[in-house]
């Protein structure tokens, strides 16, 4: 039997956990390693279906919040 773990599985999770904790408990360092795992996730799941799913709702609502803006 082979096991697979997908990486952004994986990610998703320490992402989860971390930003479980209170924010008086998080240290600088604490606090730049969740953004750097963050962007690692995010460069991980952009080619993917759903990253490209996200991609297209933001930009839908960008363009929503911007035609709202103009006269």
């Amino acid at each position: 039997m082979l096991l697979t773990i997908n990486v952004a599985v994986l990610l998703a999770l320490i992402i989860i956990l971390r930003l479980r904790r209170r924010t008086q408990a998080r240290s600088r360092n604490d606090e730049k390693l969740t953004v750097a795992i963050v962007l690692v996730f995010g460069i991980l799941i952009a080619p993917t279906a759903f990253g490209q799913g996200v991609l297209d709702v933001l930009r839908q609502l960008a363009d929503g919040v911007s035609r709202t803006g103009s006269p």
